[in-house]
């Protein structure tokens, strides 16, 4: 009768099952860790102790000698604290947050650079009434660049730089609308 309490007869710590799925969420999350780029791992709040057992993870190619050090990293993760995890978990939902906004910024930069090639001015008046701090001279150069590298076959340089200039556009627009709100 281990792990039951004499008088009562309740059980005093988590049954097995529960014990599993706590071990296969850490399993999860260091799977997820083991997948982020070095930049991303920075900015997360992993204890230093922790970050060593990563590094070699991702570092390992031989898929079971890989899969023997992500079990090893899950062990070193289940001896922290839950706080800890709990934070790590949190920050990564941030992040998350903020990859689908970056998707969604790129994916309007490129809406706004197939209209500006297809519909030229009408477009561009658009744009500037969306964004009046953009730079009317530069795009236009830049569409009419590209309108001209694709009639020609050329590499697509001003086409790429038109969607750089737009992405910082939205960009700064965004910051500025970040600004706002908490100015408010």
């Amino acid at each position: 009768m281990r792990g039951r309490d004499p008088e009562t007869g309740e059980f005093l710590s988590p049954s097995r099952t529960q014990q599993r799925g706590e071990a296969l969420e850490i399993r999860s999350l260091a799977e997820k860790l083991v997948a982020l780029p070095a930049a991303q791992l920075a900015r997360l709040p992993i204890p230093e102790d922790l970050m060593p057992h990563i590094v070699e993870t991702q570092r390992i190619t031989s898929h079971i000698a890989h899969k023997r050090q992500l079990q090893f990293l899950a062990k070193q993760m289940r001896r922290e604290e839950d706080e800890v995890l709990e934070a790590i978990r949190d920050a990564m939902d941030e992040g998350g947050e903020a990859a689908r906004r970056e998707t969604a910024m790129l994916h309007q930069a490129e809406q706004w650079r197939d209209r500006l090639l297809a519909d030229g001015d009408q477009a561009l008046a658009d744009l500037l009434d969306a964004f009046p701090t953009a730079d009317r001279q530069k795009l236009r150069q830049l569409v009419r660049n590209a309108l001209d590298e694709k009639a020609k076959n050329k590499p697509p340089r001003a086409f790429r730089e038109l969607f750089r200039e737009l992405r910082e556009l939205l960009a700064d627009a965004s910051a500025a609308d970040d600004t706002d709100d908490e100015d408010a």
